[in-house]
């Protein structure tokens, strides 16, 4: 005998022995595979790039999902095996920047929201001291494998801004590509310099084995505003020793020689290595070569010609000469620095003098406030 359809009834039964809450249950279940499901298989926008600048440990985690991908672009085209479509070179591309809010970083970033670029930045704020070499490990190790590996699951072109610390105490000089270094894998230095090592082997073994597009850039001494004003690199500590008029620390006789060059002559190569169509690796450096005490002099001249210079023991495997060779970017890439020493000195010491003088300023009107 059938029964004729009551509303009633329904309800009742849907009541009975629970069945309401497993109901509820099917539901929710549905929603969270239908989200996973979503989530899971986005179209990814084929003009995502990536760029490791300086030394933060990345983990992708922090930044939901959805920043790291685009639904859809304007062609409906997925981009699932690492190249770089030639016909979006002219587009503006989403960016991701590691160490974004660092001295060279923010340059970088400065420079390609300029035009147009919209820019992630991933950094934790956190200023290296040179004892922490178990966090340059991370860093240049972890780090670079997780962005490379974020870089394969995006389809994203990959950025390592390495350092001419792969050179080591060269016996080579200058220093050109081709040079293997002259390392000591137990020294004091050497957590940094073997870590960007390793970063650039990590970087050739994803382009060679599973096809993710890399570049690699291998940074000389670089100086300019917004420098961490006691981070013991040895422009920014003759600088702000002649400001506080403390004696500028040289360290041995003296005669060992760097190559400086101006901010934004590398943040020049480093977009033109992005765009090119070449890995390098490339030196990226000013080959106008100084010693240490000329470079005092001519921070004496900048600022003080009174400044008194101290002298103190040499510290270990410390690099005699460091100069580069940049043939190679000058063929390839159209580029070699356009500002010398003593042009680009003056506007580092202006940001330095503003900083220094300018936070002590801060701090005494704040007490009379009180």
């Amino acid at each position: 005998m059938m029964r004729r359809f009551s509303l009633r009834n329904s309800i009742q039964y849907v009541l009975e022995k629970q069945r309401f809450v497993c109901l509820l249950i099917g539901i929710a279940m549905s929603i969270v595979i239908f989200s996973v499901v979503s989530v899971s298989s986005p179209i990814l926008r084929p003009d995502f790039e990536m760029i490791n600048v300086q030394d933060s440990i990345v983990s992708y985690n922090p930044i939901p999902r959805r920043i790291a991908y685009e639904l859809i672009d304007e062609a409906d085209h997925i981009n699932a095996g690492g190249k770089v479509p030639l016909g979006l070179k002219s587009k503006n591309k989403r960016i991701l920047v590691t160490g974004g809010a660092g001295f060279v970083g923010s340059h970088l970033v400065d420079r390609l929201i300029a035009r147009g670029d919209s820019v992630i930045v991933v950094d934790n704020f956190f200023t290296d001291s040179l004892t922490l070499n178990d966090r340059y490990h991370k860093t240049n190790v972890m780090g670079t494998l997780n962005m490379l590996g974020l870089a394969k699951r995006v389809g994203a072109r990959f950025l390592l801004t390495s350092t001419s610390e792969v050179y080591g105490d060269p016996l080579q000089h200058p220093q050109a590509e081709t040079y293997w270094g002259n390392v000591n894998p137990i020294g004091v230095r050497s957590c940094y310099d073997e870590g960007k090592r390793t970063a650039e082997t990590l970087a050739m073994d994803y382009h060679r084995g599973l096809n993710i597009e890399v570049r690699i850039a291998r940074i000389f001494n670089t100086y300019g505003p917004r420098m961490c004003i006691d981070d013991g690199r040895v422009v920014s500590n003759f600088v702000a020793q002649a400001l506080r008029k403390e004696p500028m620390t040289v360290y041995g006789d003296g005669k060992q020689t760097r190559s400086f060059q101006y901010v934004s002559d590398l943040v020049e190569g480093l977009m033109r290595l992005m765009e090119g169509d070449h890995v390098g690796p490339f030196n990226l450096g000013n080959p106008g070569e100084f010693t240490m005490l000329e470079l005092a002099k001519v921070v004496q001249e900048t600022i003080d010609p009174n400044a008194k210079i101290e002298f103190r023991p040499n510290t270990e495997d410390d690099p005699h000469k460091r100069k580069p060779d940049i043939t190679k970017a000058k063929q390839l890439l159209g580029w070699e620095p356009a500002v010398p020493l003593r042009q680009g000195l003056p506007m580092m010491v202006d940001d330095f003098r503003q900083r220094i003088f300018g936070d002590e300023k801060q701090y005494s009107g704040s007490l009379l406030t009180i």
